[in-house]
Protein backbone atom coordinates (compact mmCIF):
# COMPACT_ATOMS: atom_id res chain seq x y z
CA UNK A 1 0.00 0.00 0.00
CA UNK A 2 0.98 3.49 -1.14
CA UNK A 3 2.51 5.31 1.88
CA UNK A 4 0.19 7.95 0.91
CA UNK A 5 -3.28 5.24 1.85
CA UNK A 6 -4.39 3.80 4.55
CA UNK A 7 -6.70 1.70 6.44
CA UNK A 8 -9.46 2.67 8.56
CA UNK A 9 -12.80 1.85 10.24
CA UNK A 10 -15.45 5.01 9.00
CA UNK A 11 -18.49 5.71 9.95
CA UNK A 12 -21.20 7.69 7.67
CA UNK A 13 -24.92 9.15 8.14
CA UNK A 14 -26.47 10.03 5.07
CA UNK A 15 -29.74 9.07 2.89
CA UNK A 16 -28.31 5.39 2.88
CA UNK A 17 -28.76 5.68 6.50
CA UNK A 18 -25.83 4.84 9.48
CA UNK A 19 -23.25 2.47 8.53
CA UNK A 20 -19.56 1.85 9.61
CA UNK A 21 -17.22 0.04 7.00
CA UNK A 22 -13.51 -0.75 6.95
CA UNK A 23 -12.38 1.62 4.28
CA UNK A 24 -9.07 2.56 2.74
CA UNK A 25 -8.16 7.12 3.10
CA UNK A 26 -5.79 9.04 1.57
CA UNK A 27 -3.49 11.44 4.04
CA UNK A 28 -5.45 14.44 2.46
CA UNK A 29 -8.95 13.30 4.14
CA UNK A 30 -7.23 13.43 7.72
CA UNK A 31 -8.38 16.59 9.59
CA UNK A 32 -6.17 19.44 10.98
CA UNK A 33 -3.93 18.80 13.63
CA UNK A 34 0.12 19.73 14.50
CA UNK A 35 1.14 16.00 14.75
CA UNK A 36 0.90 13.29 12.36
CA UNK A 37 1.00 9.97 14.06
CA UNK A 38 1.25 6.11 12.68
CA UNK A 39 -0.95 4.45 14.88
CA UNK A 40 -0.02 1.18 15.83
CA UNK A 41 -2.74 -0.30 18.44
CA UNK A 42 -5.58 0.92 19.23
CA UNK A 43 -8.21 -0.67 20.90
CA UNK A 44 -11.96 -0.97 21.01
CA UNK A 45 -14.17 0.35 24.09
CA UNK A 46 -17.74 0.59 24.53
CA UNK A 47 -17.97 4.05 23.83
CA UNK A 48 -16.40 2.63 20.53
CA UNK A 49 -18.86 0.03 20.24
CA UNK A 50 -22.22 2.17 20.64
CA UNK A 51 -20.50 4.42 17.73
CA UNK A 52 -19.75 1.56 15.41
CA UNK A 53 -23.12 -0.09 16.08
CA UNK A 54 -25.40 3.35 15.93
CA UNK A 55 -26.52 2.37 19.47
CA UNK A 56 -25.92 5.65 21.45
CA UNK A 57 -25.33 9.04 19.83
CA UNK A 58 -21.32 8.90 20.14
CA UNK A 59 -20.37 10.34 17.31
CA UNK A 60 -21.16 14.63 16.72
CA UNK A 61 -19.80 14.81 13.26
CA UNK A 62 -19.76 12.33 9.46
CA UNK A 63 -17.84 11.01 8.46
CA UNK A 64 -16.06 9.91 11.51
CA UNK A 65 -13.14 7.43 12.43
CA UNK A 66 -14.22 5.80 15.58
CA UNK A 67 -11.65 4.95 18.28
CA UNK A 68 -11.24 6.91 21.84
CA UNK A 69 -7.45 5.36 21.76
CA UNK A 70 -4.29 5.17 20.33
CA UNK A 71 -0.91 4.54 20.67
CA UNK A 72 1.61 4.82 18.20
CA UNK A 73 4.95 6.52 16.45
CA UNK A 74 5.34 10.47 15.55
CA UNK A 75 5.93 10.93 11.84
CA UNK A 76 5.48 14.30 11.93
CA UNK A 77 5.29 17.12 14.27
CA UNK A 78 4.55 21.11 13.71
CA UNK A 79 4.65 22.20 17.66
CA UNK A 80 8.15 20.90 18.33
CA UNK A 81 6.43 19.43 21.32
CA UNK A 82 7.19 15.87 20.20
CA UNK A 83 10.03 14.50 18.13
CA UNK A 84 9.84 12.42 14.92
CA UNK A 85 10.52 8.70 16.00
CA UNK A 86 8.82 9.48 19.38
CA UNK A 87 6.33 7.16 21.02
CA UNK A 88 2.83 8.49 21.97
CA UNK A 89 -0.32 7.79 23.15
CA UNK A 90 -4.03 9.23 23.51
CA UNK A 91 -6.97 8.93 25.39
CA UNK A 92 -9.76 10.85 24.88
CA UNK A 93 -10.58 14.59 24.19
CA UNK A 94 -13.37 13.88 21.90
CA UNK A 95 -11.19 11.72 19.51
CA UNK A 96 -13.61 9.52 17.94
CA UNK A 97 -16.74 11.32 18.85
CA UNK A 98 -16.16 15.56 17.17
CA UNK A 99 -12.19 14.17 15.61
CA UNK A 100 -11.30 11.26 14.22
CA UNK A 101 -9.42 8.61 16.29
CA UNK A 102 -7.52 5.82 16.33
CA UNK A 103 -9.14 3.03 14.51
CA UNK A 104 -6.84 3.92 11.54
CA UNK A 105 -3.70 3.04 10.64
CA UNK A 106 -2.84 7.22 10.50
CA UNK A 107 -4.09 9.84 12.67
CA UNK A 108 -3.89 13.64 12.57
CA UNK A 109 -3.60 15.22 16.72
CA UNK A 110 -3.13 18.26 18.66
CA UNK A 111 -0.27 17.93 20.53
CA UNK A 112 -1.91 18.87 23.10
CA UNK A 113 -4.09 15.81 23.60
CA UNK A 114 -1.61 13.70 23.55
CA UNK A 115 1.03 12.23 25.83
CA UNK A 116 5.22 10.19 25.33
CA UNK A 117 4.35 6.84 26.32
CA UNK A 118 6.27 5.80 29.22
CA UNK A 119 9.40 4.19 29.55
CA UNK A 120 8.70 0.46 29.80
CA UNK A 121 5.43 0.48 28.44
CA UNK A 122 5.13 -0.63 24.60
CA UNK A 123 2.79 0.54 21.95
CA UNK A 124 1.07 -2.94 22.65
CA UNK A 125 1.04 -2.51 26.20
CA UNK A 126 -0.61 1.10 26.35
CA UNK A 127 -3.37 -0.06 24.75
CA UNK A 128 -4.03 -3.56 26.46
CA UNK A 129 -4.00 -0.61 29.47
CA UNK A 130 -6.49 1.65 27.08
CA UNK A 131 -9.06 4.29 28.83
CA UNK A 132 -10.15 1.04 30.62
CA UNK A 133 -6.94 0.77 32.49
CA UNK A 134 -5.98 4.57 32.77
CA UNK A 135 -9.95 5.24 33.55
CA UNK A 136 -9.19 2.11 37.11
CA UNK A 137 -5.94 4.46 37.69
CA UNK A 138 -7.79 7.20 38.27
CA UNK A 139 -10.21 5.94 40.57
CA UNK A 140 -7.99 4.27 42.56
CA UNK A 141 -5.77 7.48 43.15
CA UNK A 142 -9.33 8.99 44.29
CA UNK A 143 -9.57 6.11 46.76
CA UNK A 144 -5.94 6.79 47.76
CA UNK A 145 -6.34 10.67 47.97
CA UNK A 146 -9.07 10.27 50.34
CA UNK A 147 -7.75 8.07 52.49
CA UNK A 148 -8.97 4.33 51.67
CA UNK A 149 -5.77 2.06 52.38
CA UNK A 150 -5.49 -1.74 52.22
CA UNK A 151 -6.20 -1.59 56.09
CA UNK A 152 -9.87 0.35 55.81
CA UNK A 153 -11.44 -3.15 54.78
CA UNK A 154 -13.46 -4.29 51.46
CA UNK A 155 -13.21 -2.41 48.54
CA UNK A 156 -16.07 -3.27 45.47
CA UNK A 157 -15.50 -2.97 42.29
CA UNK A 158 -19.25 -2.96 40.08
CA UNK A 159 -19.22 -4.10 36.65
CA UNK A 160 -16.52 -6.55 37.07
CA UNK A 161 -16.09 -8.25 34.09
CA UNK A 162 -15.69 -5.08 31.84
CA UNK A 163 -12.42 -3.36 31.05
CA UNK A 164 -12.41 -1.03 34.14
CA UNK A 165 -13.72 -3.36 36.51
CA UNK A 166 -10.91 -5.55 35.62
CA UNK A 167 -8.07 -3.49 35.71
CA UNK A 168 -10.01 -2.21 38.80
CA UNK A 169 -9.87 -5.63 40.43
CA UNK A 170 -5.88 -6.18 39.23
CA UNK A 171 -4.86 -2.68 40.42
CA UNK A 172 -6.00 -2.88 43.61
CA UNK A 173 -5.36 -6.60 44.53
CA UNK A 174 -1.85 -5.84 43.36
CA UNK A 175 -1.70 -2.98 45.79
CA UNK A 176 -2.92 -5.03 48.94
CA UNK A 177 -6.68 -4.85 48.76
CA UNK A 178 -9.19 -6.56 49.80
CA UNK A 179 -11.69 -6.44 46.88
CA UNK A 180 -15.36 -8.03 46.01
CA UNK A 181 -16.30 -8.09 42.41
CA UNK A 182 -19.81 -7.38 41.49
CA UNK A 183 -20.88 -9.16 38.14
CA UNK A 184 -24.07 -10.36 36.36
CA UNK A 185 -21.90 -13.35 34.91
CA UNK A 186 -21.33 -15.81 37.63
CA UNK A 187 -19.68 -18.53 35.29
CA UNK A 188 -16.47 -15.67 34.89
CA UNK A 189 -16.03 -15.66 38.52
CA UNK A 190 -13.08 -17.97 38.21
CA UNK A 191 -11.21 -15.18 35.95
CA UNK A 192 -12.49 -12.41 38.65
CA UNK A 193 -10.67 -14.37 41.18
CA UNK A 194 -7.41 -14.52 39.25
CA UNK A 195 -7.41 -11.02 38.40
CA UNK A 196 -7.31 -10.73 42.73
CA UNK A 197 -10.75 -10.94 43.38
CA UNK A 198 -11.52 -11.97 46.94
CA UNK A 199 -14.96 -12.56 46.75
CA UNK A 200 -17.59 -12.54 44.29
CA UNK A 201 -21.42 -10.95 44.66
CA UNK A 202 -24.39 -11.27 41.92
CA UNK A 203 -24.92 -8.05 40.73
CA UNK A 204 -28.36 -8.68 41.71
CA UNK A 205 -27.91 -8.01 45.40
CA UNK A 206 -27.18 -4.12 44.07
CA UNK A 207 -29.18 -3.83 40.88
CA UNK A 208 -33.05 -3.46 42.38
CA UNK A 209 -34.40 -0.10 44.45
CA UNK A 210 -33.04 -0.36 47.47
CA UNK A 211 -33.14 1.56 51.27
CA UNK A 212 -31.35 4.82 51.20
CA UNK A 213 -29.34 4.13 54.10
CA UNK A 214 -28.39 -0.18 54.72
CA UNK A 215 -25.16 -1.64 56.86
CA UNK A 216 -21.87 -0.58 56.63
CA UNK A 217 -19.93 -3.12 54.55
CA UNK A 218 -17.50 -1.02 52.13
CA UNK A 219 -14.21 1.29 52.75
CA UNK A 220 -14.61 2.36 49.03
CA UNK A 221 -15.76 0.99 45.71
CA UNK A 222 -15.15 2.09 42.33
CA UNK A 223 -18.59 1.82 40.29
CA UNK A 224 -18.47 1.99 36.81
CA UNK A 225 -22.78 1.07 36.39
CA UNK A 226 -24.27 4.04 37.93
CA UNK A 227 -28.27 4.33 38.58
CA UNK A 228 -29.53 1.73 41.61
CA UNK A 229 -26.03 -0.01 41.87
CA UNK A 230 -24.49 3.00 43.20
CA UNK A 231 -27.26 4.32 45.11
CA UNK A 232 -27.13 0.88 47.05
CA UNK A 233 -23.01 1.06 46.61
CA UNK A 234 -23.62 4.61 48.84
CA UNK A 235 -25.94 3.24 51.26
CA UNK A 236 -24.13 0.72 52.10
CA UNK A 237 -20.49 2.58 51.84
CA UNK A 238 -18.74 2.64 55.64
CA UNK A 239 -17.89 5.80 57.35
CA UNK A 240 -15.39 7.60 55.82
CA UNK A 241 -15.61 6.06 52.74
CA UNK A 242 -15.26 7.04 49.04
CA UNK A 243 -17.06 5.83 46.06
CA UNK A 244 -15.12 6.55 42.58
CA UNK A 245 -17.95 6.72 40.07
CA UNK A 246 -16.83 6.52 36.55
CA UNK A 247 -19.73 5.06 34.65
CA UNK A 248 -23.44 4.35 33.34
CA UNK A 249 -23.91 1.03 32.34
CA UNK A 250 -26.99 0.07 34.22
CA UNK A 251 -28.38 3.85 34.30
CA UNK A 252 -27.53 7.37 34.04
CA UNK A 253 -29.86 8.21 37.06
CA UNK A 254 -28.84 7.95 40.62
CA UNK A 255 -31.47 7.45 43.02
CA UNK A 256 -29.89 8.04 46.54
CA UNK A 257 -30.64 10.21 49.04
CA UNK A 258 -28.01 12.90 51.16
CA UNK A 259 -28.21 10.13 54.40
CA UNK A 260 -24.46 8.37 53.37
CA UNK A 261 -22.87 11.53 52.94
CA UNK A 262 -24.49 13.77 55.67
CA UNK A 263 -24.80 10.77 58.14
CA UNK A 264 -21.64 8.82 57.52
CA UNK A 265 -19.52 11.30 55.75
CA UNK A 266 -19.07 9.22 52.20
CA UNK A 267 -17.72 10.91 49.47
CA UNK A 268 -18.63 10.22 46.06
CA UNK A 269 -16.18 11.14 43.56
CA UNK A 270 -16.64 11.93 40.12
CA UNK A 271 -13.94 10.11 37.37
CA UNK A 272 -13.71 12.02 34.15
CA UNK A 273 -10.56 10.38 31.82
CA UNK A 274 -11.87 12.08 28.77
CA UNK A 275 -10.54 15.77 29.89
CA UNK A 276 -8.26 15.33 32.35
CA UNK A 277 -4.90 17.40 32.41
CA UNK A 278 -2.47 16.47 31.41
CA UNK A 279 -0.20 16.68 34.75
CA UNK A 280 -3.00 14.11 35.84
CA UNK A 281 -2.66 11.70 32.48
CA UNK A 282 1.36 11.86 33.08
CA UNK A 283 0.76 10.92 36.70
CA UNK A 284 -1.66 7.74 36.00
CA UNK A 285 0.18 6.50 33.48
CA UNK A 286 3.45 6.89 35.20
CA UNK A 287 1.59 4.59 37.98
CA UNK A 288 0.26 2.41 35.20
CA UNK A 289 3.89 1.89 34.37
CA UNK A 290 5.05 0.86 37.64
CA UNK A 291 2.38 -1.53 38.32
CA UNK A 292 1.08 -3.59 35.59
CA UNK A 293 2.88 -6.54 33.55
CA UNK A 294 2.64 -8.73 30.99
CA UNK A 295 1.11 -11.25 33.47
CA UNK A 296 -1.68 -8.79 34.39
CA UNK A 297 -2.32 -7.92 30.62
CA UNK A 298 -2.62 -11.43 29.22
CA UNK A 299 -5.41 -11.76 31.43
CA UNK A 300 -7.18 -9.09 30.64
CA UNK A 301 -6.85 -8.21 26.91
CA UNK A 302 -6.88 -10.19 23.49
CA UNK A 303 -5.79 -9.36 19.84
CA UNK A 304 -7.79 -8.28 17.05
CA UNK A 305 -7.24 -7.04 13.48
CA UNK A 306 -9.14 -4.36 11.91
CA UNK A 307 -11.16 -6.02 10.23
CA UNK A 308 -12.44 -7.75 13.04
CA UNK A 309 -13.63 -4.73 14.56
CA UNK A 310 -16.91 -4.00 13.55
CA UNK A 311 -17.95 -7.40 14.14
CA UNK A 312 -16.24 -7.57 17.29
CA UNK A 313 -18.44 -3.90 18.13
CA UNK A 314 -21.57 -5.90 17.72
CA UNK A 315 -20.60 -8.66 20.50
CA UNK A 316 -19.37 -5.83 22.69
CA UNK A 317 -22.87 -3.96 22.87
CA UNK A 318 -24.68 -7.70 23.19
CA UNK A 319 -22.20 -8.38 26.64
CA UNK A 320 -20.39 -11.01 24.85
CA UNK A 321 -16.99 -9.77 24.85
CA UNK A 322 -14.62 -10.27 28.50
CA UNK A 323 -12.01 -7.66 29.38
CA UNK A 324 -10.08 -5.22 26.46
CA UNK A 325 -9.58 -6.11 23.40
CA UNK A 326 -6.47 -4.50 21.29
CA UNK A 327 -6.59 -3.38 17.52
CA UNK A 328 -3.42 -4.15 16.15
CA UNK A 329 -2.87 -1.60 13.24
CA UNK A 330 0.36 -2.33 12.19
CA UNK A 331 0.46 -4.57 8.78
Amino acid sequence: MSDNLFKAIQINKDDDGYRAELTTLTDDSLPEGDVLVRVEYSTLNYKDGLAITGKGPVVRRFPMVPGIDLAGVVEACDSGVFEVGQRVLLNGFGVGEVHWGGLAQKARLKSDWLIALPDGISSRQAMAIGTAGYTAMLCVQALEKHGVVPASGEVLVTGANGGVGSFAIALLAKLGYQVVASTGRPAEAEYLRQLGAADIIDRAELSEAGKPFQKERWAGAVDAVGSHTLANVLASTRYGGTVAACGLAQGADLPTTVMPFILRGVTLAGIDSVMRPKADRIEAWSRLAELVDDSMLGSIGHEIGLEQVIETAGQLMAGAVRGRVIVKLAD
